[in-house]
């Protein structure tokens, strides 16, 4: 057991025993109950009640809208939705970036319905789900204003419904890909709502990272130019989680300066959190002989019956589908053992479940007819369950907000709650769970994207140019880059240059060149070989690792085997199939640096960001255990090579410091290999990304720096951020790094700190305590003053 795991005994015995009688704390003594567990717990953290900071009525909101609120309830506002109401109502654009259930719409709501029941203007609502569109929509609904004519428009809504949205609405709720595909190619039917556009609401906009967040970023600037040619200048009113430097990643969003507001004023009920770290297992040994941790899906499920037992009602959020699937029937297997009517007070809760369905469970939950539910982030957003006791996180859910979001949904009736997060055996879990003042102190990760990105750039400027001709005023619109971009699409002759203005040039639609929730290319169709029903698709870029002949693809809880995929046809077979396992690929990289765009010294030791092409091919692919993950076979894949051009941050050491740190030359490719395994699981801790966003080379010598050097690159075409925050943040990123790799309680490496799951080279070799070493000596150059300024023990955030 390590030491950070022994030290909380007497802490958690403390809490447990200072409010017997509240329901955080029987629901804790009931996990702790059976004898081993106590060792699993690194750390509980007590989050504190807080009161509310209440604030009068802006003077200027409508006294029908105040009294639509008080007979909701809402008495008052709290502070921080009254400050970021009148900075929009100024005509400043804001983000209200505070905790789960902070009431941030009624922040927006104030200046928009001011507007809407004051005249002609119009407003225009965004959200990342339809289930969130919908949801606001049935609280503007219930406030039963005059003047307000609200509607959700998106691909769900019925055709006759949709002239009379256009003509009618002046609140349309809607998502990205409805303004991307449809209503900016067809503007001139949008006249009227366009010219008295005042506000745009763009809510949950922490989701909006990496190369969704890139696209979506000009389909802002799209909306913005087009709104501009009928006379029109919205404000931008955002809502984010608590993430780091909101303000500044809601600018690179919408293009605009934008104020924050993060002092959150609403009231808290207390909770105990608790970071949960599965056993080591004796009978199960993963790769090269490697000790694997019991599945955070195993313990959750456990976790979970126990708490159903109690009668404490239970929200379990996994990461997937099919793990949904795999915990809810866990549960009720164990339940079973206890009660024959417990199993049917379990169920599973995910995307891909009819509407009515999803809406019978929540009310079933809400009404304590259900105790467990094991969930995707389905549930996460824009779903007001209310009464919950308990919530399981089944792993990091990859970004502090999602997190707290999740763990949010417990203790909504001011009364004590309990989550606790399992962790995964992955290096950036094994982190957080011995580390708990990066997840309790101020947040580090920022929503990245990089709206500069020429990939993602150049199909919107097509677009734009369809919607009306680009001018050199334009371009500024759209970033330093366009300028280039836009030469180059004229040499591709998608745009033609005449007079003044650039004109497309195709008879397509411009808007099919950009799939904002991909990264470019033809995407891949996924058939049901029996039926030949179009199942999904899958990105271009991804394909080879994800629907690879004999991969598993799950669509709508259904398990699938490819059997057949055509790389020339863009097309994968696939025939349903019953199996216990999940599939996962590894392939073998080179990467070349082309650019070296910034660099910091750390001493001798060189940290570096630029451009890089990187040649992978995708070689095999292994079977694991759907619930242990313990490897059950690895089989061959004959797939082409791939070329990428996109972004990367790497750092290099010189022979004479690595000979004076006591290395010898065969020491090196496995301390490196390790550190480089290690350190891409720990960048979503400074970027808002997976590791699978992400890849990575380490070399003793590499061609290009004449040096040992490890490389870390963004996976999209061109770029996603990710690897630029990775250079901002070096020093809190590497050194965590270090620390996870250490807090490991294994010798000799495994999944939980070096080991990867999509290592081409079988994870060999690996040297943990060379990595260690490594690290240590490329960090003793790392400037002091940014360790300070990155420091991750701060106080508590507002959650």
């Amino acid at each position: 057991m390590s030491v950070e795991a022994s030290t909380i005994r007497q802490p958690v015995e403390q809490a447990t025993s200072a409010s017997a009688t509240s329901l955080g704390c029987r629901a804790l003594d009931r996990l702790l109950a059976v004898p081993t567990r106590g060792d699993r717990v690194t750390h509980v953290e007590r989050v504190p009640a807080r009161t509310a900071r209440l604030a009068e009525w802006p003077a200027w909101a409508p006294n029908e809208v105040v009294e639509s609120y008080r007979r909701l309830g809402i008495t008052a506002p709290w502070s921080h939705q009254v400050e970021a109401a009148e900075l929009a109502h100024a005509g400043r654009s804001v983000v209200v970036a505070t905790g789960t259930a902070s009431g941030k719409s009624l922040a927006y709501q104030l200046p928009v319905l001011r507007s809407l029941i004051d005249g002609d203007s119009t407003v225009l609502y965004l959200s990342p789900t339809k289930a969130l569109a919908f949801d606001q929509l049935r609280a503007i609904d219930d406030l039963r204003l005059d003047g307000v004519r609200a509607a959700t428009y998106d691909g769900d809504t019925p055709y006759e419904e949709r002239a009379w949205i256009r003509a009618h609405a002046n609140l349309v709720l809607a998502n990205p890909d409805l303004l991307h595909r449809s209503l900016l190619p067809s503007h001139r039917q949008w006249t009227s709502f366009l010219r008295g556009l005042r506000y745009v609401v763009i809510d949950e906009c922490h989701h909006y990272r990496g190369v969704f967040g890139s696209h979506v970023a000009h389909v802002i600037r799209r909306l913005r130019r087009v709104a501009a040619r009928y006379g029109s200048f919205p404000v931008f009113v955002l809502a984010s989680a608590t993430v780091s430097e909101p303000g500044v990643s809601a600018s690179r969003l919408v293009g605009l300066e934008v104020a924050e507001v993060t002092d959150d004023g609403s009231p808290r009920a207390g909770s105990r959190f608790v970071l949960w770290e599965p056993p080591l297992l004796d009978t199960v040994a993963g790769e090269n002989g490697a000790p694997v941790r019991r599945s955070a899906v195993a313990e959750t499920a456990d976790l979970l019956t126990d708490l159903v037992v109690d009668g404490v009602r239970t929200v379990a959020f996994v990461r997937s589908r099919r793990s949904a699937e795999a915990v809810s029937q866990l549960t009720r297997r164990g339940l079973a053992e206890v009660s024959s009517t417990l199993p049917r007070r379990v169920a599973a809760y995910r995307a891909g479940y009819l509407p009515e369905e999803r809406r019978a469970l929540e009310r079933a939950l809400r009404r304590g007819t259900l105790l467990g539910l094991a969930s995707t982030s389905a549930l996460e957003l824009g779903i007001d369950v209310s009464g919950l006791d308990a919530v399981l996180l089944a792993g990091f859910p990859g970004t502090r907000a999602s997190m707290w979001q999740q763990a949010g949904r417990a203790g909504r009736d001011r009364q004590e709650s309990l989550a606790v997060l399992v962790a995964r055996d992955d290096p950036l879990d094994t982190y957080l769970v011995h580390h708990p003042q990066a997840l309790f102190g101020r947040p580090v990760e920022a929503a990245v994207l990089d709206p500069d990105n020429p990939y993602v750039l150049g199909p919107h400027l097509c677009a734009a140019a369809s919607e009306w001709p680009l001018t050199d005023d334009d371009l500024a619109v759209f970033g330093p880059t366009a300028s280039s971009v836009v030469d180059e699409l004229v040499a591709a002759g998608m745009l033609r240059r005449r007079r003044d203005a650039w004109y497309w040039t195709k008879r397509e639609r411009a808007c099919d060149l950009a799939d904002i929730r991909g990264t470019g290319g033809p995407a891949v169709r996924i058939v049901d070989r029996a039926t030949g029903q179009l199942l999904g698709t899958a990105n271009a870029a991804t394909a080879h690792s994800t629907v690879h002949e004999g991969a598993v693809y799950v669509h709508q809880g259904e398990t699938y085997v490819v059997h057949n995929y055509d790389d020339d046809e863009s097309v994968a077979l696939v025939a349903p199939a019953d199996v216990d396992y999940f599939t996962t690929a590894r392939d073998v990289t080179d990467v070349r640096i082309v650019e070296t765009m910034r660099t910091t010294l750390w001493g001798d030791a060189e940290v570096s960001f630029g451009v890089v092409d990187v040649t992978a091919q995708v070689v095999s692919f292994l079977r694991r255990r759907l619930v242990s993950g313990e490897v059950l076979a690895e089989l061959p894949l004959d797939l082409p090579a791939r070329q990428l051009s996109t972004r990367a941050v790497w750092w290099t050491l010189p022979d004479a410091r690595l000979r004076a740190a006591g290395f010898a030359p065969r020491d090196l490719p496995g301390a490196a290999h390790a550190a480089e395994h290690a350190s891409i699981g720990l960048l979503p801790l400074v970027a808002t990304c997976d590791r699978w966003d992400i890849g990575g080379v380490s070399t003793a010598l590499h061609e290009d720096t004449g040096r040992l050097t490890v490389v870390v690159y963004d996976g999209h075409p061109g770029g996603a951020g990710f690897a630029e925050r990775g250079y901002a943040a070096a020093a809190t990123w590497l050194r965590a790094t270090r620390d996870a790799i250490a807090a490991c309680a294994c010798e000799q490496g495994c999944p939980s700190c070096v080991q990867s799951p999509k290592c081409g080279n079988g994870n060999d070799p690996l040297d943990k305590a060379g990595a260690i070493r490594l690290l240590d000596t490329l960090l003793e150059g790392a400037p002091q003053g940014a360790r300070r300024a990155q420091s991750l023990a701060e106080p508590p955030a507002a959650i």
